[in-house]
């Protein structure tokens, strides 16, 4: 049994950024530091935090007043923002510069009068805090069959974004609805679906026919990595998502002669280790790394922990 790598696989610039700025807040302000909801989707890497002394907070109002709090790479609303300040918190903003770019473009469309369809998953954290720029505005669609669907006021004044972990090829098939539709549409100046996605999706397509088994390494929660998965099973093979090795089932691998491994762009290197040891041991002879786009972009951290 082989394995194949692909590479690039794991963490994006955005999600470094992200972890490091509560490791960061850790060392400069000291234990505890707040953050809330899950600073990414994989809770390998929050527990991990944990440990260090960071308590994850689903609400604000539980955080004590004059307690550092540290917001996710997901992105919040204005309002979360507004709240930290009446609460007496000091914030520190962790979102993804690419979530942020969204951000920015929903309250330039929003100024300009639009009507904005936002292709994404309406209970994705990520999406809520994109609709929080302007609610009164913001439609969610997440299908094509939704986009020939959904209404608008004005067909002369709308304006698409997207959500920056979606399926490429799902999003396209939505946008050329809504281009059909609404001839007028605005779009933003740069792609929203972010590059780390757009990369790791790409290297599962160059393996389509190589592999007889996918598993993707990552959370439930992740919707990149739930991509991935669905991207594999696309192809025809079965395709699984684990978080740790410890959900392989041996059963799985039976037949299987090439296995293909990815991860989503919140899941640790150790987690991929994790599993290739764990295939091994069940028969895996060989591992081989797959090169695909290379990626070298960092972002600069919060200024309250450079």
């Amino acid at each position: 049994m082989k394995v194949l790598l692909c590479r690039p696989r794991g963490f994006c610039a955005g999600v470094e950024r992200a972890i490091e700025t509560v490791e960061r807040a850790l060392a400069k302000f000291g234990r505890p530091v707040y953050v809330r909801h899950e600073i990414v989707h994989n809770k390998v890497v929050v527990q991990d935090l944990e440990q260090k002394g960071a308590i994850f907070v689903d609400e604000l109002a539980s955080v004590p007043a004059g307690s550092h709090v540290i917001f996710s790479a997901h992105g919040v609303a204005p309002e979360v923002f507004a709240q930290a300040g009446r609460f007496q918190l000091h914030a520190i903003d962790a979102t993804c510069p690419l979530v942020t770019k969204v951000h920015v473009e929903a309250k330039r469309f929003a100024a300009r009068g639009m009507t904005i369809l936002l292709i994404g998953h309406e209970d994705h954290v990520e999406v809520e805090g994109v609709v929080g720029e302007a609610p009164d505005r913001i439609l969610v669609v997440a299908t094509a069959e939704e986009a020939e669907q959904v209404q608008v006021p004005d067909p002369q004044k709308v304006a698409v974004l997207t959500q920056t972990t979606l399926s490429v090829d799902e999003a396209m098939r939505v946008m050329a609805v809504l281009k059909r539709r609404f001839p007028a549409l605005h779009t933003p100046r740069k792609e929203d679906i972010c590059y780390a996605t757009t990369n790791r999706q790409m290297a599962v397509k160059q393996l389509r026919g190589k592999v007889d088994l996918w598993l993707v390494i990552g959370d439930p929660m992740s919707s990149n990595s739930n991509r991935l998965r669905e991207l594999g099973a696309d192809s025809g093979v079965p395709a699984h998502l684990v978080l740790t090795a410890a959900q392989i089932d041996p059963a799985w691998l039976r037949g299987m002669a090439t296995i293909g491994i990815t991860s989503g762009a919140s899941t640790p290197e150790g987690s991929v280790a994790a599993v290739v040891a764990r295939l091994r041991e069940l028969g895996a002879t060989s591992v081989e790394e797959v090169d695909g786009i290379p990626e070298t972009i960092e972002f600069s951290l919060p200024l309250e922990v450079r």
